[in-house]
């Protein structure tokens, strides 16, 4: 008689164990990184429901929202979606979702497999851990490891490597896209502003796409006008300009641009996709 009571107990335990809480031990990792979020993913429907921003973010993706729909943008992929609806719309071509999306805590969870394969990474589940990796950028036939990003101040600069094939990826669509016309180089560009010179420039970062031997393999430059002059002076002089240092040509580039790599970079720092290499900053 105390068999069956041995085995209903059993059943009851095991399924307390399968309960969705227990999503809570789910980590995430992205090109071996892993992710950090303060909310953690759920179990709905057998899918795993992850944070939109966490898992978008670090695919490389941008997120708008339009009224009460969610647009999210990386490369040439565009996806449309909304809270509690099936229905998505991707690059024009209407689709299904087996779990719709929900808000919970002010979040909006999303199924973590469809949002990684439709932007073309690979989901693998292991022992509690979900693996999503990504093909690695190829500059010249290389494989591109990181982008080493390079920054000074008045006082010091730092040097600091993003990682994440995704984000390195991204990075480099918004340099080919967002560039412009060719233009002559400036008669004066430096790291540091020149106040003294009407229509110079000065390098807001450095950009190297380095392989995975450490070589750089493709160099991009972006320099701001300086307005510390009348702004009638200044009056046909671009904004930003980006020096393809690997090919030696000046083009006119985007504040768009410049804001979307700016926002890629902020979020490689806040997830832990970059790797400080030096700080002299005072």
């Amino acid at each position: 008689m105390k068999k069956p009571f041995i085995g209903i107990f059993t059943v009851c335990m095991l399924l307390l164990w399968a309960s969705p809480a227990d999503a809570a031990a789910i980590q995430i990792k992205i090109d071996h990184v892993l992710v950090k979020s303060d909310v953690a993913p759920e179990m709905t429907n057998n899918r795993t429901m992850v944070p939109l921003r966490v898992i978008s973010e670090n695919l490389g993706a941008q997120v708008h929202w339009q009224d009460a729909k969610i647009i999210l943008t990386s490369d040439k992929t565009v996806i449309q979606l909304q809270p509690n609806s099936h229905t998505i719309i991707k690059n024009g071509q209407t689709a299904q979702l087996d779990v719709q999306p929900y808000i919970k805590n002010n979040r909006t969870f999303v199924p973590l497999r469809f949002i990684a394969e439709t932007f073309g990474s690979q989901v693998h589940y292991s022992n509690g851990i979900v693996s999503i990796t990504n093909e690695p950028l190829l500059l010249n036939n290389i494989k591109i490891q990181a982008l080493r990003y390079e920054y000074h101040m008045t006082m010091g600069g730092v040097v600091q490597d993003i990682q994440g094939n995704a984000y390195v990826k991204e990075l480099s669509s918004i340099f080919q896209v967002q560039r412009g016309t060719q233009v002559e180089a400036p008669a004066h560009y430096s790291w540091q502003p020149n106040t003294d010179q009407l229509g110079s420039y000065s390098k807001q970062g450095q950009y190297n796409f380095r392989g995975v031997d450490g070589q750089n393999v493709q160099q991009f430059d972006i320099y701001l006008l300086n307005r510390g002059f009348p702004i009638e002076l200044l009056e046909g002089y671009p904004t930003v300009l980006l020096h393809d240092v690997t090919a030696d040509k000046w083009h006119i580039f985007t504040e768009k641009g410049m804001d979307a790599i700016d926002q890629l970079i902020h979020n490689a720092i806040n997830n832990g996709f970059s790797t400080v290499i030096s700080n002299t900053v005072a």
